[in-house]
């Protein structure tokens, strides 16, 4: 399935490549063929990447939840912007797993496609964080759903974040009657990579108790500085951007555009 994603991105790059070049040229019937040939391939991809996760022996379960769903389910359990490592980790620990990272590379771009040909069109969308800048962080998911405070991420939000992320593990795992092994091995990954807790098992005997209330504990520390920053830029956010920049991320210039908008006598 992979390959063939690459495959239809690779087609739909060329396609819209070609579309700028027809409609420079002025040969609408052109550009108008290659829209057509445009919008069948990113419905091909769309249906791709919602089709049901199969289970290990290849068949599928009855009521088998979408790729988009399992993504979902991942980070409203985590609550924070994620990397794809993570949401198919939290997903192989407590949901049904199936993901693979390979299967998220991609998502968020159909995301924004599907919203921008029909606005808030469904329920939610996975989106991108933003950065400082405005623009989508590099492989950062979120829901659109959460608030512009959670979406942005300033200096501190990667650590925030994690340490959010690795509360929330820990207070599931607290949770559960019956922890699965995945889920035990994440929180004691997790718990390592916080003060305190380099001594953390990873085996069966991991107290997730601990890991929540040191995860909490450097939380504290770093929380108050981060929702500051996070409130600016959720605030510039909301006043330069229109709704689909807000979800997905304003486009930085490239080095051509700034020189051309220089020579035009445009300054910032």
């Amino acid at each position: 399935m992979s390959d063939r994603l690459d495959e239809l991105e690779r087609r739909i790059d060329e396609l819209r490549a070609g579309v700028r070049r027809a409609m420079r040229a002025r040969d609408t019937v052109t550009a108008r063929a290659l829209r057509a040939d445009l919008r069948a391939a990113e419905r091909t991809w769309d249906s791709l990447v919602s089709a049901p996760v199969q289970t290990p022996g290849g068949g599928r379960r009855p009521g088998a939840t979408t790729v988009r769903e399992r993504v979902h389910q991942a980070l409203d359990a985590l609550a924070a912007p994620a990397q794809p490592r993570l949401i198919v980790a939290v997903s192989e620990a407590f949901f049904a797993g199936g993901l693979r990272s390979a299967q998220l590379t991609s998502i968020r771009r159909d995301e924004e496609r599907s919203f921008r040909s029909s606005p808030y069109g469904r329920p939610y969308y996975l989106c991108a964080a933003l950065t400082d800048r405005l623009s989508p962080a590099r492989g950062l998911l979120t829901l659109s759903t959460w608030p512009l405070e959670r979406r942005v991420v300033g200096p501190l939000s990667p650590r925030v974040d994690f340490l959010t992320c690795a509360a929330a593990v820990a207070e599931r795992v607290t949770r559960s009657a019956g922890p699965s092994p995945e889920a035990l091995r994440l929180v004691a990954r997790m718990g390592r990579n916080i003060p305190g807790g380099e001594l953390v098992e990873l085996g069966k005997d991991v107290d997730p108790c601990r890991v929540a209330e040191m995860a909490l504990a450097e939380l504290a520390v770093h929380l108050d500085r981060d929702t500051r920053d996070r409130a600016e830029l959720a605030a510039r956010a909301r006043e330069q951007l229109d709704d689909p920049a807000r979800l997905f991320g304003a486009a930085l210039l490239s080095a051509a555009d700034v020189g051309a908008l220089g020579k035009e006598g445009i300054t910032a």
